[in-house]
């Protein structure tokens, strides 16, 4: 979980669900330093993959991977909690 004590209210931007890509729920993502350790986690564990994480929906949505347990492991071990969206 983060601990950089910067949590400030996060806007959604307009996230939508892309119907390809694998999507997570993160309830433990509370800033965009949270998202950015979250999006460099799976594209740098998963070459080719490409990132979306909203701190404000709680959701992370991946494209170029179908291997939902390896992206939820990355996510794991960069201490943080994903569940299905």
């Amino acid at each position: 979980m983060c601990g950089c004590s910067i949590h400030q209210t996060q806007t959604t931007q307009n996230f939508e669900r892309d119907p390809s890509a694998l999507t997570l729920r993160v309830e433990d993502m509370t800033c965009g330093h949270c998202a950015g350790t979250i999006k460099k986690a799976i594209e740098t564990g998963l070459p080719g993959t490409s990132v979306d994480a909203d701190p404000a929906s709680k959701l992370v949505s991946v494209r170029g991977s179908t291997d939902l347990g390896a992206i939820k492991a990355l996510v794991t071990e960069a201490g943080y909690t994903p569940t299905a969206a």
